[in-house]
């Protein structure tokens, strides 16, 4: 896995040479001389057993901040990185120094951030990459603590289960197309979810798990699905993307029928990273990239668009006229403040500040922003032709939004000022 300095990284480099070279190149020396220091012994151990010692910057964070003192890092990164794209990725949950990568060249590795060889847990069929073979490569991971289990899918419909160890505990082919997405339910283990590129979405019960019939729920979907997250809240809820323009929500109460439908514009497009909505850690918001159909809806923004998943009312969008491109990956921070973008090969992050929360009542109006603002805007309704919400399902989201913010600023009477959130690229 490779990393190098962003191009304002790099500008933010020379301007500081030019202010002064001589107090700049000391100040790089000590640092460089008090991490090669630190990185010549032994540090102590971060993972959980507290039992293994390990050399070394601890994060991916030292290499970066290493990188920029100008150390070359290249070979240990690529010697650490996949042969081929990510189909997907999940930390260790018990050691966030290790991170499961499932990749296009059909393996299953555990890779660490500390420099050592990845571990390699499955491999599928060898084959060559063109025509005139059949290739099959693991598109998604998830690992379970509790089970101490690894799930996998490949790209052939495959559903494979592994110990922690590697070894092969369960392997069937239970979608007739492309496993795009698999997740074992946190607060109930033995609840597994599977998406398909064969338009299904299937709820699975380890503890029964026989072949493809054997699934507790199927639920179709019109499009090909690239995935079917749990909330993390307390994983009642289940959210689907497909690949055109649906997002769904499904209820613990009734698996079988969908409890929302969103209408939502993300098509799918071969050289663009799949769109999936995710979810809010602490509350049921939603939060995906929109990618405008001009043939449907005219003068749509690529915005980011957040929804309230008890009502499927949009509730906000963010959009940023300096970063126009689609956003296909957007995550919460852990506490939810703050929202991380992917942008082709930009980054972006979006502070949280008052505009989630001031001036909810009404429509915000967008306004003229600087080079360097993000312009927030709220819709009273997601399209036209739409009924507003209730004053009920008002107060509650209302509610909601307002306990994100920690420490909420008051707002003047009468002022109904945007305010902007903050973003900075890397």
């Amino acid at each position: 896995m490779k990393s190098k300095p962003t191009k304002s990284q790099a500008n933010g480099s020379k301007s500081k040479v030019k202010k002064g070279a001589a107090e700049h190149t000391s100040l790089s020396k000590k640092l460089r001389d008090k991490i090669d220091g630190e990185t010549s012994k032994a540090g102590p151990s971060y993972s959980s057993a507290g039992a293994q010692r390990k050399t070394g910057p601890g994060s991916i964070l030292h290499y970066i901040y290493r990188s920029t003192l100008g150390q070359s890092l290249h070979s240990q990164m690529r010697q650490n990185g996949a042969g081929d794209f990510i189909g997907g990725m999940k930390f260790c949950p018990t050691d966030f120094s290790r991170v499961y990568a499932a990749s296009g060249e059909g393996k299953l590795t555990l890779h660490s951030f500390e420099g050592h060889t990845p571990t390699l847990l499955s491999r599928t069929q060898d084959c060559s990459h063109d025509h005139h073979n059949v290739c099959f490569w693991y598109c998604c991971v998830d690992v379970s603590v509790s089970r101490q289990m690894l799930v996998t899918g490949d790209n052939m419909g495959e559903l494979l289960l592994l110990g922690l160890d590697g070894k092969k505990i369960f392997s069937s082919k239970l979608h007739k197309a492309k496993v795009t997405h698999a997740e074992f339910n946190s607060r109930c283990d033995w609840l597994l979810a599977t998406a398909s590129v064969d338009h299904t979405v299937k709820l699975w019960d380890l503890r029964n798990i026989k072949d493809k019939k054997s699934f507790l729920y199927e639920m179709p979907h019109e499009k090909a699905v690239n995935s079917a997250y749990f909330n993390p809240l307390d994983a009642s809820k289940l959210l689907t993307t497909d690949q055109h323009d649906q997002i769904r929500v499904y209820s613990s109460s009734d698996w079988s029928k969908p409890q929302h439908i969103i209408q939502h514009p993300h098509r799918q497009f071969q050289h663009l990273t799949p769109i999936k909505a995710t979810w809010h850690p602490l509350y049921d918001l939603i939060v995906a990239g929109r990618y405008p159909d001009d043939r449907i809806c005219t003068g749509e923004k690529r915005s980011i668009d957040v929804f309230d998943s008890n009502s499927g009312e949009l509730v906000f969008q963010m959009y940023d006229s300096t970063a126009s491109g689609i956003k296909s990956i957007n995550k919460f921070s852990p506490m939810g403040d703050v929202i991380a973008s992917g942008m082709g090969v930009t980054l972006l992050i979006w502070d949280h500040d008052e505009s989630l929360v001031s001036g909810r009542h009404k429509p915000i109006e967008e306004t003229s922003a600087s080079a360097d603002g993000v312009r927030g805007q709220r819709r009273g309704q997601q399209r036209s032709g739409r009924d507003r919400r209730g004053p009920t399902g008002d107060a509650k989201l209302k509610k909601k939004l307002a306990s994100l913010e920690e420490t909420e600023t008051k707002t003047k009477t009468g002022c109904t000022k945007q305010k902007q959130t903050q973003k900075r690229k890397l």
